[in-house]
């Protein structure tokens, strides 16, 4: 791997909102995740709150580190515990692990952030939380990419509706600053998910799964959204630089997640 330049790491985030990094996991690695990601998606669509609807054709899935083969390999790669510590400081905690899914029929999704501006953000302009995000597939243009407007992670306007969804007569400055992602198998990237962003419409007959590893700095408090839970067998089986940033509960049986992450703006598409 090229050396990892924490410099640019946080150059990068602060201005662009958003960084990526190019063949960091193997295509067999990606290949094992895909089986996984299927598996799991699968099992959350035939319980009641297994998904939930992020927009048309659009699922989120919430699911426990032990249903990923490769969660120790993600958490432990030198360049996801790199950019943790360099925007969140080393009290940083992994509070989620999921995947979005935007299926063939998937439609624009409104300009959003995915929570509210927190305090810190807004007076100290310091982000206390990020969102690695591991595409399953090669992304092709036809299969609604992932959408960002670089910089807007500090966007704060009283006119944002929950705190997330930027009016219509705003839109206009996130579609001239959108860079649409084509991230192939083995990239990862990271981002503020205040960054105003959107899935697009899914042209293609297949579907776009995407991982998502959310962490948290030591006042961010997402942690209460999710449900994350190990077992003591593979809380034992973990490296120490993978549980010193895994503050959930040790369990007996993991119970399947009902999904409290929702974001109602985002069921009907864009309209």
């Amino acid at each position: 791997m090229d050396a990892i330049d924490t410099a640019e790491i946080s150059h990068t985030i602060c201005t662009d909102g958003i960084i990526g990094r190019r063949g960091a996991f193997s295509r067999a690695w990606v290949e094992h995740l895909a089986e996984d990601v299927d598996a799991a998606f699968l099992e959350a669509r035939g319980r009641e709150g297994g998904a939930v609807g992020r927009g048309p054709h659009r699922y989120y899935v919430e699911i426990h580190p032990e249903a990923l083969r490769g969660f120790t390999e993600l958490v432990a790669h030198p360049w996801v515990q790199e950019v943790s510590e360099t925007i969140l400081g080393p009290g940083w905690t992994v509070v989620e692990v999921g995947f979005d899914v935007p299926l063939a029929g998937a439609v624009n999704q409104p300009w959003h952030r995915d929570f509210p501006m927190p305090e810190e953000t807004r007076a100290e302009r310091r982000l206390t939380s990020l969102a690695f995000n591991v595409t399953t597939v090669d992304t092709d243009d036809d299969m609604g990419p992932f959408e960002i407007a670089p910089g807007t992670q500090w966007d704060d306007d009283p006119r944002f509706a929950s705190g997330m969804f930027p009016p219509k007569e705003m839109y206009e400055r996130y579609e001239t600053r959108a860079a649409r992602k084509y991230p192939r198998m083995g990239d990862i990237s990271a981002r503020s998910a205040l960054t105003i962003h959107r899935g697009t419409t899914n042209h293609s007959h297949k579907s776009r799964p995407v991982l998502v590893l959310g962490v948290d700095g030591p006042t961010a408090g997402n942690s209460e959204h999710h449900d994350l839970a190990v077992t003591r067998q593979f809380w034992d089986s973990l490296p120490a630089n993978v549980r010193d940033h895994l503050a959930c509960p040790i369990v007996d049986e993991l119970t399947p997640i009902t999904q409290k992450h929702t974001i109602e703006g985002l069921v009907m598409g864009e309209s």
